[in-house]
């Protein structure tokens, strides 16, 4: 087998056609990864490990809640951390690429990283034998710039100064990889991670717009749905074309195309029914698309509504490479392989935490606990999904069980370091928020 593990990012829960988004006025926004969930599975219930980029990237990476590890306590990690020695994934930690690595598979990592700069950290200390990307978590789609203004566009450790839009580069490169591993039969992993749909605005066709945003890649005073929907409809292409190549080398049957976003939408997005989005446990910035493809395993057309966060694909990662974690590191992430081979839905409580205004979360069935500024709430998320109706009163031996459940989670994670920085994009300021 092989697999490929498709990250968007800051991508919405109702920004593709196959969860119910509307059709942009070019046509279908995502036909060809709403034809991966027509052709395999698709969840309903699945969730980023946090609201914000790179802590949810060291649980894809490590399997296991990335509160374990200092540097996801960042909110994210920012280009102020330049040179840190503790702000990024240890090389020493045990990772899905290494472990499979280490088992004889090739692998590298395309597109974004966004889990500390070199020296101390890096994709190919932390096993990806191959990458190709920026480092940092934003970058400019033309000028391939960061938001200090810093050139971020790497071939393994050496900058490379390639044209064109990066949402094309990605998968041009991610093309030309394919075609080169898939001859030697080996397996492999392709962690084909894009940074669209994330800020700038700009579409294939807006290169003059660099030169407008260079000063903040926040572009705060642009953008539209307009623009927004094309960006993800380019990644589609792109999508469409490594579809294209598994095809063409006779290998789509036996790999594995996972496609998720590492959080919940943010200001263009479509999170429809649900509320909140990027930096918040509310549904919206935690709840994303899910998609699985394989056909020798899995049986086309299926939805799912099992409780899962992204941690989950790594144990399901390894579990279906039949490869062992690292005894030194248990998983917290449980396997999907039962689900995805047609089995039934298994209980799965999740748990979240930010420094950001103090929020706390747990899904345990259809209840969920959150806590966001002091205020606790109680959510019956399967009836109300937009979290409205809130039942702490009402149902007062309920709420404290599962506040209690959490605070027992919570005694066996490290505290939030005290200067652990939380960075905003934007504000009340900038935009009316709900």
């Amino acid at each position: 087998m092989n697999v490929i593990y498709v990250v968007a990012d800051d991508l919405g829960y109702a920004d593709l056609g196959c969860y119910g988004g509307r059709s942009a006025d070019f046509g279908a926004v995502s036909p060809n990864i709403d034809r991966l969930a027509r052709e395999g599975i698709r969840f309903t219930q699945g969730y980023a490990n946090s609201p914000v980029c790179s802590p949810t990237r060291f649980a894809l990476m490590t399997g296991r809640y990335q509160y374990r590890l200092r540097g996801a306590a960042e909110e994210p990690i920012n280009s102020k951390s330049r040179g840190s020695q503790t702000l990024g994934l240890p090389p020493d930690h045990p990772t899905m690429p290494s472990l499979l690595r280490d088992a004889g598979w090739r692998t590298a990592l395309i597109g974004k990283w966004h889990l500390g700069y070199p020296p101390h950290f890096g994709p190919r200390l932390s096993g990806y034998e191959t990458f190709y990307g920026p480092m940092s978590g934003g970058v400019d789609y033309f000028t391939h710039c960061s938001s200090n203004g810093a050139h971020d566009l790497f071939e393994n450790e050496e900058e490379v100064e390639d044209i064109g839009y990066l949402t094309d580069l990605i998968s041009n490169r991610a093309v030309a990889w394919l075609d080169q591993v898939a001859t030697t039969g080996a397996p492999f992993l392709l962690s084909l991670h894009y940074t669209a749909p994330h800020w700038p605005w700009e579409t294939r066709d807006d290169a003059a717009r660099a030169e407008q945003v260079k000063g903040n890649l926040f572009h705060l005073d642009g953008g539209n749905i307009h623009t927004y929907r094309r960006m993800i409809h380019h990644m589609d292409e792109g999508i469409g074309q490594v579809m294209a190549t598994l095809e063409r080398h006779g290998i789509a049957d036996d790999t594995l195309v996972i496609f998720t976003s590492d959080n919940g939408g943010e200001r263009f997005s479509d999170n429809w029914p649900l509320v909140g989005g990027k930096m918040d446990l509310t549904e919206g910035g935690i709840r994303v698309p899910w998609i699985a493809h394989w056909p020798r395993v899995i049986e086309p057309g299926r939805a799912s509504h099992q409780h899962c966060m992204t941690m989950d694909w790594t144990a399901t990662v390894l579990d279906a490479a039949n490869v062992a974690p690292a005894a030194t590191h248990a998983l917290d992430g449980v396997s999907l392989m039962p689900v995805l081979r047609g089995g039934p839905a298994f209980h799965r409580p999740m748990y979240w935490r930010m420094k950001h205004r103090g929020q706390r979360a747990l899904r345990d069935g259809r209840w969920k606990y959150l806590q966001v500024d002091g205020h606790e709430y109680l959510f019956d998320v399967e009836a109300d999904e937009r979290e409205r109706a809130n039942l702490a009163l009402r149902e007062k031996a309920r709420l404290d069980a599962l506040r209690d459940s959490w605070l027992a989670w919570n005694a066996t994670m490290p505290e939030i370091p005290a200067d652990a920085t939380v960075s905003l994009g934007y504000s009340v300021k900038d935009m009316p928020q709900r």
